[in-house]
């Protein structure tokens, strides 16, 4: 019997938060959107950003992660039909291949009828993309801290903000990969940084699970991976200056790099700070697109039809 189409809705993420490094992410409102029947054979058709990427059948980062999970689980592999709408950034720290790779678990879990729960769902994604806590978030929404409890399984856990946390994401040009970006890491740490940002991460939970954006100018600060990927991310440096200005609390990089976010005071207005920040780069000769986003705190959305 033929498993019926499958249609999946999944966000955009930004990891580390300045202080979490490796431990924490948050769902923004961009989203991937699949669409996927049984078929003949392999199609995509795609849409949105980056379509000619998306829409590429070779070495397609979802197509491979279905077809592989299928395959060593002694399942037949059914061809897919594709409709991909994209809205996240490819390469620039926005999660898009975390949301590429649980689609792909997403899809063998259905039309392979695995049957897998949400755990190892997020688990199997972590596991193939090394990130559980972008998976974490992109699979549940809200703000996920996460981490691996075995080869296939994440141990994750969820608290969804209340009230108004309007963002802006500056996106350069140029893309970042998460391996470049890694290997400029220490191996060691001394200990002042490392309680530095334990005490760190501990407010930034605080600030929001009890809605308490005041507290992120001091909470987003970093020792542990933002000073050693400033110089391969120049946004950030220059968005730091800019941080504590009217209206802005405080900026991190998203992921890895090499785009920024920017938290913005709940009352804000958005037009007015999208244009001073635009201007601010400018001055610094950093071409970024500015994308009004927020805090999605829903899970990822699936039908089946």
């Amino acid at each position: 019997m033929t498993a019926k189409p499958f249609t999946l809705t999944l966000p955009a993420t930004s990891a580390n938060l300045g202080p979490a490094f490796d431990a924490a992410a948050l769902a923004l409102n961009l989203f991937l959107k699949v669409r996927a029947r049984a078929a003949r054979e392999f199609s995509i058709r795609a849409t949105g950003r980056d379509a000619s990427i998306c829409g590429q059948l070779e070495n397609h980062l979802i197509l491979n992660t279905y077809r592989e999970i299928l395959q060593s689980e002694g399942k037949a592999i059914p061809p897919l039909a594709l409709h991909i709408d994209n809205q996240i950034p490819i390469g620039k720290g926005c999660g898009s291949s975390a949301s590429a790779v649980l689609a792909g678990v997403a899809l063998a879990n259905h039309f392979g009828r695995l049957r897998w729960e949400a755990s190892r769902i997020i688990g199997e994604a972590a596991r193939r993309e090394h990130h559980p806590d972008n998976a974490a978030a992109c699979w549940t929404g809200g703000l996920a801290v996460a981490r691996m409890v075995g080869d296939s399984e994440a141990l994750v856990a969820v608290t969804r903000p209340k009230g108004k946390w309007p963002l802006l994401l500056a996106v350069p040009n140029q893309s970042l990969s998460t391996e470049e970006a890694r290997r400029i890491l220490p191996d060691t740490y001394s200990r002042a940084d490392t309680v530095n940002n334990i005490q760190n991460s501990m407010l930034l939970l605080v600030a929001f699970a009890q809605s308490r954006p005041e507290l992120l100018a001091t909470a987003l600060g970093d020792r542990m991976h933002q000073p050693y990927r400033a110089h391969l991310c120049p946004l950030l440096p220059a968005m730091q200056l800019f941080a504590g200005a009217k209206e802005i609390l405080g900026v991190a990089l998203s992921g890895a790099g090499p785009s920024v976010l920017i938290f913005l005071h709940p009352k804000a207005n958005l037009k007015r700070v999208r244009e001073k920040v635009a201007a601010h780069l400018r001055n610094h000769n950093l071409p970024a697109e500015l994308i009004a986003t927020a805090i999605y705190n829903h899970s990822a959305r699936k039908q089946r039809k």
